[in-house]
């Protein structure tokens, strides 16, 4: 045989898809490892034709699990985003919509036995070390997926997955402001470099000269933006201790403007290169707890209460996303406690995928 054979599952959580792996069937060191990831999604195209990726950023991402090394938890979530035309694998992020089909797939794995009618799966996102609790529903020992949720940015309705969140503040940089400010002047830009769930920059729409209402592909044919956006990135990143952050994803960027369709906030999320085509789990806490803190520069845009849980929907370009944010504000004191989400996952496929034994001879 010229090719090594991985076995995998594939599977969309939330908005994003792509294949979840037992990270025993890979190779140990992250450099091998990447490089099984590109030959496997077909990085280096921009149809990612020679690999089982969509041709997008939210088809190029893969989860890879294993039974938790910690006590608090069932099963350890190592994700990686792969790059669609460039060959570049970033362990550093992780990912909350493909995290929505990590309960199920462990399930399907057997890396976790189904109890009941909602199974409770303790995860550890290895990435940044944030602990998630997963309700799956599930019958005679297997996954449902078919259900009456729905959520924006999918066509059709399948089984809910909840998601409880709980140690989200710094897990990228240590700190929830790492500048040690609530806003920072960059490039004549104000911006708040804020790491709840995801390290992010965000910044006003207004302050880009846009107003937060574009849709993605606008977004996406607008270059000046991302030319005057992306060195502000970079320099958000140096200033946050990430190091150069040029070929890293993130920071991730947010936009924030006032509400237009019956939201609390307007918001569009950058991968960084491109915008999500709707709004991605971890960037939508870290999002909400801007607007909720006070000093950032999405204060003022909602009337908020000095305490949760609160329930929170942003606007993004194909809808809302509705997150359950518990914190507690006192004066300029700000502390998340939990951020809480619905979504949905299915299962698309399972077999083997393969690599070139040039690439991986396996084990």
């Amino acid at each position: 045989m010229t090719q090594t054979p991985i076995p995998f599952h594939f599977m969309r959580g939330g908005t994003s898809r792509g294949p979840y792996l037992n990270r025993a069937d890979l190779p140990e060191d992250q450099e091998t490892l990447a490089r099984v990831l590109v030959a496997m999604v077909g990085s280096g195209h921009p149809l990612n034709i020679d690999g089982i990726g969509g041709g997008a950023a939210v088809t190029t991402k893969v989860a890879m699990l294993s039974p938790s090394e910690d006590d608090s938890a069932d099963v350890d979530y190592f994700f990686a985003q792969v790059g669609v035309e460039d060959g570049r694998v970033d362990f550093k992020p992780t990912c909350g919509n493909i995290l929505v089909g990590v309960g199920p797939a462990a399930i399907e794995m057997g890396l976790v036995t189904a109890t009941g009618a909602k199974t409770e799966i303790r995860i550890r996102a290895v990435n940044t070390g944030a602990q998630v609790l997963a309700r799956v529903c599930t019958e005679n020992g297997a996954v449902i997926y078919d259900g009456d949720a729905a959520i924006d940015g999918v066509p059709g309705t399948a089984a809910p997955v909840e998601l409880m969140f709980r140690d989200v503040t710094g897990g990228a940089t240590g700190a929830m402001f790492p500048t040690g400010n609530r806003i920072d002047t960059i490039d004549g830009i104000e911006v708040t470099c804020l790491d709840v769930a995801m390290p992010m920059m965000i910044a006003r729409a207004g302050d880009f000269g846009l107003t937060g209402t574009e849709s993605a592909a606008e977004l996406d044919a607008n270059r000046d933006f991302y030319a005057r956006m992306e060195p502000i990135r970079v320099e958000a990143g140096r200033r946050m201790g990430m190091g150069d952050v040029s070929a890293s994803v993130t920071p991730k960027v947010g936009l924030v403007a006032p509400p237009v369709a019956g939201g609390h906030m307007l918001t569009r999320y950058f991968m960084p290169k491109n915008c999500h085509p709707s709004l991605a789990v971890t960037g939508s806490q870290c999002l909400a707890a801007c607007m909720l803190c006070p000093g950032t520069v999405a204060e003022g845009i909602a009337k908020t209460p000095d305490t949760g849980p609160l329930a929170l929907r942003l606007e993004h370009p194909m809808g809302l996303l509705d997150v359950s944010m518990d914190y507690s504000r006192n004066g300029t004191d700000f502390e998340v406690i939990s951020a809480g989400l619905t979504r949905t996952a299915r299962k698309l496929a399972s077999g083997t995928v393969f690599v070139p034994r040039a690439v991986y001879g396996g084990s």
